[in-house]
């Protein structure tokens, strides 16, 4: 890797102050709003910064409202799979993906960056191997952020990752040797890691990987609950934003809730994506007994259900704000859970069909986060745990610290940023 303020090869009009171009890769709604973050904080230091993304997995809803604002612009094929991009994880959902053409899909993606390679401008990969590997096949320079793997899903409980953490022991890694061969690579200007220990993992096999900061914690608010909410307990619900995973996802947690002993008033607050939509939302809720009911005058949800003592809030796009305001969340969804553990809140997770949010998932992100979110296997153990963390405050706050640590401070984006002009865009 370059030092720091090296000269890229056919980037002398960008080290001249002129602001250039950057390919963004992303494969995974999650990724996606990495990306968007790290994209945001550059745009704000560079704003001349031409910005194409191409989300290979799905339709990039999360890019929607940056490229309405003119701050990036979609690029290339996209098309929804089968599997939500998890077709690694299971036969059934790669057989699915060859059907629908992701074959095809692929090689038109490939083709895109080649042609973008060509013209000596960087690509930025966000993700793990796919995007790597599309970003080195380009043929220019290239960094990488690594978003889903940390050597502490097998360097730490609770748990054990079983053959997996031997595999990943003898390594030393839980990233491979063709991941470290693409990294390593002399057009490889940047490895960003989401935390020490794995980029110190990574440099121990000659991959100079950095860990500046985690951006999955930058742009959530810390405000206070609203006076509206009154004294009622506070639960975050995250369902995920695959469909129709998702409402799969949400009625096992909703049908755990119904199962618990306390029945004190409970404010259960569901910031979603794009998907489900509230109209998705009705049939699940009014098949558990949820009656449309009023919103809180100072909360700005889409709707509002109420189930006897439990008033159920669902708000698109409410996420930044509303995570903090839970006391601890119910989930089964990737970024977002990691988000609220991040936030001091501990978690529990309820493992089901997938494609998605599977018992291997679960487990795996319990130990990536420390145990700050507890895997639970039935609808009744969630609902036993759940009365217990509540009436707990204090094992609340030392499971929130765990996640905290695990996750680290705001942040990552702007330093990220700030290491993207001087490496890749050779500023």
């Amino acid at each position: 890797m370059p030092p720091l303020g090296s000269k890229l090869p056919g980037t002398d009009r960008i080290s001249h102050g002129m602001p250039g171009r950057l390919l963004v890769l992303s494969n995974g709604h999650g990724e996606d709003l990495i990306a968007l973050r790290v994209i945001q904080a550059l745009k704000q230091r560079s704003p001349g910064l031409e910005v194409a993304v191409l989300p290979m997995v799905g339709e990039g809803s999360a890019y929607a409202g940056a490229e309405r604002s003119g701050l990036l612009q979609r690029v290339g094929p996209r098309q929804a799979l089968p599997s939500g991009g998890f077709s690694n994880q299971s036969l059934r959902g790669l057989l699915a993906d060859l059907a629908a053409g992701v074959l095809g899909l692929s090689w038109r993606q490939w083709r895109l960056v080649r042609r973008w390679g060509r013209g000596g401008d960087p690509v930025l990969a966000v993700g793990d191997l796919l995007p790597l590997l599309l970003a080195w096949a380009g043929g220019g320079p290239y960094g990488f952020i690594g978003t889903p793997k940390s050597d502490f899903t097998w360097a730490s409980g609770p748990g054990s990752a079983g053959l997996a953490a031997i595999y990943h022991r003898l390594k030393g890694s839980e990233w491979d040797p063709w991941e470290w061969a693409l990294m390593g690579r002399r057009r490889c200007y940047l490895v960003a890691m989401r935390d020490a220990l794995t980029a110190r993992g990574l440099r121990r096999h000659g991959v100079p990987a950095l860990a500046p900061g985690n951006p999955m914690m930058d742009g959530l608010a810390s405000d206070p609950p609203p006076q509206s909410l009154g004294t009622s307990r506070r639960l975050l619900l995250l369902g995920g934003s695959r469909m129709p995973e998702a409402l799969g996802n949400l009625r096992r947690l909703l049908e755990s809730l119904a199962l618990r002993q306390n029945l004190d008033p409970l404010v259960v607050l569901a910031p979603t994506g794009s998907r489900p939509t509230p109209q998705e939302w009705a049939p699940l809720l009014k098949d558990l007994g949820y009656e449309p009911g009023s919103l809180p005058l100072d909360c700005a949800a889409a709707s509002a259900w109420r189930c006897g003592s439990t008033l159920l809030l669902i708000g698109p796009g409410c996420f930044a704000q509303w995570a903090s305001w839970g006391e601890l969340a119910l989930a089964a969804a990737g970024t977002a859970t990691e988000q609220a553990v991040g936030l001091g809140l501990p978690a529990l997770s309820l493992p089901g069909p997938g494609p998605q949010f599977k018992r291997g998932f679960a487990e795996r992100q319990s130990r990536l986060l420390g145990g700050a979110v507890r895997v639970c296997l039935t609808p009744m153990a969630l609902a036993e745990r759940l009365d217990l963390l509540l009436r707990e405050p204090q094992l609340r706050r030392e499971l929130g610290g765990i996640g905290q640590r695990r996750m680290g401070p705001p942040g990552g984006s702007a330093a990220l940023a700030g290491l993207i002009e001087e490496r890749l865009l050779g500023a």
